[in-house]
């Protein structure tokens, strides 16, 4: 196939699949309970052309890569209990997210890249909450901006007292923008710095060292240089001793994926993704297992990386992360599953019989955060309920994760018609950012939905029954089946996409709000406007001028 002058000058597809041989940013070191994260990005390594990584400033390949680590200690070293993040560059912890980098690119660029940092820092989070891995910030050197909010992330921070060290989030001073990954509002809502403080913090440059982070809550520690190393390692064994991870377990290999990536396709074992450029349409189909799913632990353990649950959790997170990089113009995704409900209903009972195993328990916490990846992907998501769905379980989920949901009627023929199941796997084993099962975010917790919900756990729903519960959101027959979804995603494909991310970001989390929504909310809101403000991105805008000797030239009016 003839490739165009325009395909040949586009950058590279983001890949988010990488190994330890190829890190060019982390060092990963482990010692019995004790994991290390060290921080020695290359200066020459960027994903793109056009910025140096110094004094430690990342772009999205260091972040992919940092993904990448924390995947690996959960699964391939259970033994491990706290994971230390630190850094190898003298006097630099992380100087944040790279200005150059920022500046050169574009928002959607700028917006995907803060969304899977996002991710991938509250993913240490729900690796303490759920897993019992723990984490530690060892600071030591400057630490600013995206670098503090990493350690900001982690379950504690220590910082050395050198009297040069500081934390800092300088981009309302120095870039007009906000910080992108989470930090005003862990500042807030995690670390509790009060609010005058908090100001202050935010718009001073420099800094804050010594025991005055510590006052002010903005580290845990700060201890002298002479007794920094010999107090990390003490603390980290201490948060260690309260992890249930197991000591002496064998862990469990991530292999690379099977995956073939076509011009407008993605293939892998049990996922596919058709892309029709023209209706910018891309369609998720997810494969049921071909038979049932061990449940025996020993059998479970034989299989390692290869199982079923595992294989589909990591295969449909890559999926999702290159459409969302990768494809900006496929606004709709389209999700279909495929084969026996009977076989996703053996891959839940596993899970559940054995959620308390570290394996079977991290691949729950892989399937959660995969899951919880749809939920704040800008884009339009339908399910369409067709024969040979298998929207069961684990499986329904994808579909309570949609916008809409259309599930094929055949009156003339009930035994052809697709059915869906709910089962016990979607009565919280995948909480969303809000702490709720998409079942309570769809019903608002009403007691009377969900009590008729949890009735038919088990009893395959034909489209009648499952509209009768408030399950999906049409039930046409095979006459207006066509016409119905056919205009629904052409409707769609024709709206503003910016008003939908909007739209969709507001509805889908219409419940109770935590941290995480919080961090998601505001970075869709602030983001979408802030860094597309002249004073920022303007030609003499904080973020375009920054190491060029020149001042920002802001428009003072207020908005």
């Amino acid at each position: 196939m003839p490739v165009s002058d325009t395909a040949q000058t586009a950058p590279a597809p983001v890949d988010y699949q990488t190994h330890p041989s190829r890190y060019h940013h982390w060092k990963l070191g482990f010692d019995g309970p004790i994991a290390r994260l060290t921080a020695d990005f290359d200066e020459n390594g960027g994903l793109r052309p056009g910025y140096k990584l110094k004094l430690n400033s990342y772009d999205l390949g260091v972040d992919i890569e940092l993904n990448d680590a924390v995947n690996r200690i959960r699964f391939e070293h259970p033994e491990v209990r706290t994971v230390i993040i630190t850094s190898a560059k003298e006097k630099v912890f992380c100087s944040g997210a790279n200005i150059f980098m920022l500046g050169v690119s574009s928002h959607a660029w700028k917006v995907n890249f803060c969304k899977f940092t996002n991710e991938t820092r509250n993913g240490l989070e729900d690796s303490s909450q759920y897993s019992g891995l723990k984490f530690l910030a060892a600071v030591n050197g400057a630490c600013a901006g995206g670098g503090y909010e990493l350690a900001l992330s982690c379950d504690e921070i220590i910082l050395v007292d050198d009297r040069n060290s500081a934390v800092s989030l300088p981009e309302v001073p120095l870039l007009g923008v906000l910080p992108g990954t989470g930090g005003l509002t862990r500042v807030t809502d995690k670390r509790h710095v009060r609010h005058d403080l908090a100001d202050i913090f935010c718009t001073t440059a420099e800094g804050v060292r010594g025991q005055k982070a510590v006052a002010w809550r903005l580290v845990d520690e700060a201890v002298k240089p002479q007794q920094f190393a010999a107090r990390v390692q003490e603390r980290a064994l201490e948060l260690a001793a309260k992890s249930d991870r197991p000591a002496g377990a064998k862990g469990v290999t991530l292999a690379p994926l099977q995956r073939t990536i076509e011009a407008d396709a993605l293939r892998y074992s049990h996922v596919t993704v058709e892309i029709d450029r023209a209706r910018r349409v891309a369609t998720f189909t997810v494969q049921a297992p071909a038979a049932p799913v061990e449940g025996d632990i020993a059998a479970i353990e034989a299989k390692g990386a290869s199982w079923y649950p595992l294989v589909l959790a990591r295969e449909l997170e890559d999926a999702i992360l290159s459409m969302r990089t990768n494809e900006l113009d496929i606004g709709t995704w389209l999700l279909k599953t495929e084969g026996a409900a009977a076989n996703v209903r053996s891959m839940d009972a596993a899970l559940l019989a054995n959620k308390d195993h570290w394996f079977v328990r991290e691949t729950i916490g892989y399937l959660r955060r995969t899951f919880s990846r749809l939920d704040v992907s800008s884009r339009s998501l339908f399910a369409l309920i067709e024969p040979g769905s298998c929207f069961a379980g684990s499986f329904l989920e994808l579909a309570l994760a949609c916008d809409r949901s259309w599930q094929l009627s055949l009156p003339s023929d009930p035994e052809a018609a697709p059915k869906i199941e709910v089962g016990e796997t979607n009565f919280g084993l995948y909480p969303m950012a809000t702490g709720q099962s998409r079942l309570q975010r769809r019903f608002y917790e009403e007691a009377g939905p969900l009590e008729a919900v949890r009735a038919k756990v088990g009893q395959p729903l034909d489209a009648d029954a499952a509209f009768a519960l408030g399950l999906i959101t049409s039930n046409p027959d095979d006459i207006d089946w066509p016409d119905e979804t056919r205009l629904a995603i052409e409707e769609r494909v024709a709206m503003s996409p910016d008003a939908l991310t909007g739209m969709e970001a507001n509805l889908r989390f219409n419940g109770r709000e935590t941290m995480f929504t919080r961090i998601f909310g505001r970075l869709t809101a602030w983001q979408n406007w802030i860094f597309q403000r002249p004073n920022a991105v303007g030609d003499k805008g904080a973020l375009k001028v920054y190491g060029k000797g020149e001042r920002a030239a802001f428009d003072f009016n207020r908005v």
